[in-house]
Protein backbone atom coordinates (compact mmCIF):
# COMPACT_ATOMS: atom_id res chain seq x y z
CA UNK A 1 0.00 0.00 0.00
CA UNK A 2 1.31 3.26 -0.91
CA UNK A 3 1.52 5.94 1.96
CA UNK A 4 0.22 8.70 -0.37
CA UNK A 5 -2.50 6.83 -2.07
CA UNK A 6 -4.11 6.37 1.93
CA UNK A 7 -3.43 9.87 2.49
CA UNK A 8 -4.97 11.17 -0.50
CA UNK A 9 -8.25 8.59 0.65
CA UNK A 10 -8.30 9.87 3.95
CA UNK A 11 -8.46 13.55 2.83
CA UNK A 12 -11.63 13.01 1.28
CA UNK A 13 -13.13 11.74 5.31
CA UNK A 14 -14.17 14.64 6.89
CA UNK A 15 -12.94 15.51 10.57
CA UNK A 16 -13.90 17.32 13.43
CA UNK A 17 -11.52 19.49 15.01
CA UNK A 18 -10.42 19.51 18.32
CA UNK A 19 -7.81 20.54 20.67
CA UNK A 20 -6.42 17.65 23.01
CA UNK A 21 -4.74 19.37 25.91
CA UNK A 22 -2.90 18.56 28.98
CA UNK A 23 -1.53 19.93 32.43
CA UNK A 24 -2.30 21.13 35.50
CA UNK A 25 -0.18 23.70 35.99
CA UNK A 26 0.18 27.07 33.83
CA UNK A 27 3.53 27.15 32.26
CA UNK A 28 3.57 22.93 31.86
CA UNK A 29 0.85 22.52 29.84
CA UNK A 30 0.67 21.39 26.18
CA UNK A 31 -1.50 20.58 23.74
CA UNK A 32 -2.24 19.71 19.46
CA UNK A 33 -5.03 20.08 16.83
CA UNK A 34 -6.94 16.55 16.03
CA UNK A 35 -8.93 14.98 14.02
CA UNK A 36 -8.70 11.44 15.07
CA UNK A 37 -10.92 11.23 18.20
CA UNK A 38 -14.02 9.40 18.62
CA UNK A 39 -16.20 7.83 21.02
CA UNK A 40 -15.46 4.47 21.80
CA UNK A 41 -18.07 3.45 24.77
CA UNK A 42 -21.11 5.29 27.03
CA UNK A 43 -20.50 2.47 29.41
CA UNK A 44 -18.47 3.95 30.86
CA UNK A 45 -18.49 7.04 28.79
CA UNK A 46 -14.98 6.34 27.23
CA UNK A 47 -12.96 8.53 24.14
CA UNK A 48 -10.16 7.42 22.11
CA UNK A 49 -7.60 9.73 20.74
CA UNK A 50 -4.75 8.71 19.04
CA UNK A 51 -1.75 11.67 19.13
CA UNK A 52 1.45 11.73 17.04
CA UNK A 53 4.42 9.86 19.25
CA UNK A 54 6.53 12.93 18.20
CA UNK A 55 3.77 15.26 19.86
CA UNK A 56 4.93 16.94 23.06
CA UNK A 57 1.50 16.11 24.35
CA UNK A 58 2.12 12.15 24.14
CA UNK A 59 4.80 11.66 27.22
CA UNK A 60 2.44 14.27 29.19
CA UNK A 61 -1.18 12.30 28.66
CA UNK A 62 1.25 9.64 29.82
CA UNK A 63 3.02 10.99 32.86
CA UNK A 64 -0.24 13.42 34.32
CA UNK A 65 -2.65 10.55 33.43
CA UNK A 66 -6.29 13.07 32.28
CA UNK A 67 -6.57 14.94 28.78
CA UNK A 68 -8.95 17.62 27.60
CA UNK A 69 -10.69 17.19 24.30
CA UNK A 70 -12.14 20.22 23.24
CA UNK A 71 -14.21 20.19 19.78
CA UNK A 72 -13.43 23.86 18.32
CA UNK A 73 -16.60 25.95 16.36
CA UNK A 74 -15.47 27.64 12.91
CA UNK A 75 -14.80 30.92 14.33
CA UNK A 76 -11.83 29.24 16.45
CA UNK A 77 -9.39 28.03 13.48
CA UNK A 78 -7.51 30.39 14.93
CA UNK A 79 -7.28 28.27 17.76
CA UNK A 80 -6.42 25.38 15.42
CA UNK A 81 -3.85 26.74 13.82
CA UNK A 82 -1.89 28.23 16.85
CA UNK A 83 -2.67 24.47 18.51
CA UNK A 84 -1.25 22.87 15.09
CA UNK A 85 2.00 24.63 15.64
CA UNK A 86 1.70 26.92 12.18
CA UNK A 87 2.27 30.23 13.99
CA UNK A 88 5.23 29.24 15.71
CA UNK A 89 3.28 29.42 19.50
CA UNK A 90 4.14 26.49 21.54
CA UNK A 91 4.04 24.61 24.84
CA UNK A 92 1.95 27.33 26.90
CA UNK A 93 1.82 29.92 25.22
CA UNK A 94 -0.96 28.95 23.08
CA UNK A 95 -2.68 28.91 26.03
CA UNK A 96 -2.86 32.44 26.33
CA UNK A 97 -5.01 32.47 23.14
CA UNK A 98 -8.91 31.86 24.20
CA UNK A 99 -10.13 31.28 27.15
CA UNK A 100 -9.41 28.44 29.38
CA UNK A 101 -10.57 26.68 32.65
CA UNK A 102 -9.46 23.44 34.68
CA UNK A 103 -11.19 20.19 34.50
CA UNK A 104 -12.31 17.75 37.12
CA UNK A 105 -9.20 15.81 36.37
CA UNK A 106 -7.01 19.30 35.98
CA UNK A 107 -6.96 18.92 32.47
CA UNK A 108 -6.81 22.50 30.69
CA UNK A 109 -10.63 22.69 28.84
CA UNK A 110 -11.61 25.69 26.34
CA UNK A 111 -14.46 27.41 28.17
CA UNK A 112 -16.57 28.39 24.73
CA UNK A 113 -16.09 24.63 22.66
CA UNK A 114 -18.74 23.58 21.31
CA UNK A 115 -18.18 20.20 23.59
CA UNK A 116 -15.93 19.41 25.55
CA UNK A 117 -14.46 16.32 27.64
CA UNK A 118 -12.37 16.35 31.07
CA UNK A 119 -11.00 12.48 30.31
CA UNK A 120 -9.00 10.59 32.91
CA UNK A 121 -6.16 8.30 30.99
CA UNK A 122 -7.60 4.84 31.48
CA UNK A 123 -5.74 2.86 28.50
CA UNK A 124 -2.89 3.21 25.72
CA UNK A 125 -1.38 1.49 23.03
CA UNK A 126 1.44 2.41 20.93
CA UNK A 127 1.41 2.06 17.03
CA UNK A 128 4.45 3.07 14.78
CA UNK A 129 3.74 6.85 14.83
CA UNK A 130 0.67 7.43 17.34
CA UNK A 131 -0.30 6.28 20.84
CA UNK A 132 -3.98 5.29 20.77
CA UNK A 133 -4.82 7.02 24.19
CA UNK A 134 -8.10 5.70 25.70
CA UNK A 135 -10.25 8.08 28.23
CA UNK A 136 -12.55 7.90 30.59
CA UNK A 137 -14.67 10.81 30.92
CA UNK A 138 -14.97 12.31 33.88
CA UNK A 139 -17.11 15.72 32.50
CA UNK A 140 -18.84 17.18 29.43
CA UNK A 141 -19.64 20.67 28.95
CA UNK A 142 -21.60 21.42 25.96
CA UNK A 143 -22.35 24.72 23.71
CA UNK A 144 -24.05 23.42 21.03
CA UNK A 145 -25.21 26.61 19.39
CA UNK A 146 -22.24 27.36 16.96
CA UNK A 147 -21.26 25.57 13.51
CA UNK A 148 -18.66 23.25 14.29
CA UNK A 149 -15.17 23.20 12.50
CA UNK A 150 -14.29 20.47 10.03
CA UNK A 151 -11.10 19.69 8.21
CA UNK A 152 -11.70 17.78 4.74
CA UNK A 153 -9.21 18.09 1.82
CA UNK A 154 -6.14 19.81 3.64
CA UNK A 155 -8.48 22.73 3.98
CA UNK A 156 -10.98 24.09 7.12
CA UNK A 157 -14.47 24.02 6.68
CA UNK A 158 -17.70 24.93 8.30
CA UNK A 159 -21.12 22.55 8.25
CA UNK A 160 -24.33 23.53 6.53
CA UNK A 161 -27.62 21.89 6.54
CA UNK A 162 -28.65 19.77 3.53
CA UNK A 163 -32.72 20.39 4.52
CA UNK A 164 -34.07 20.94 7.49
CA UNK A 165 -33.82 19.16 10.53
CA UNK A 166 -36.19 15.62 10.08
CA UNK A 167 -37.41 12.76 11.99
CA UNK A 168 -36.05 9.60 10.11
CA UNK A 169 -39.65 7.90 11.76
CA UNK A 170 -41.74 10.39 9.29
CA UNK A 171 -42.19 8.22 6.05
CA UNK A 172 -43.07 10.53 3.88
CA UNK A 173 -39.87 12.28 5.02
CA UNK A 174 -38.06 9.09 4.08
CA UNK A 175 -39.83 8.27 0.80
CA UNK A 176 -39.37 11.77 -0.23
CA UNK A 177 -35.16 12.00 0.42
CA UNK A 178 -34.70 8.41 -1.03
CA UNK A 179 -36.68 9.85 -4.39
CA UNK A 180 -34.17 12.38 -4.59
CA UNK A 181 -31.40 9.28 -4.45
CA UNK A 182 -33.14 7.13 -7.19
Amino acid sequence: MNAGDFKQAMRQCAGAVALVTVGRENGRRTGLTVTAVCSLSDDPPSLLVCVNRKASANPRIREDRHFGVSFLNREQLPLALTFSGQNGVDGDDRFGFGSWSTGVTGAPILDDAIASFDCELCDEFDTRTHSIFIGHVRDVKVHCTASPLLYHRGAFHGVQPIRDVVSLGDLDVRKMIWSDFS
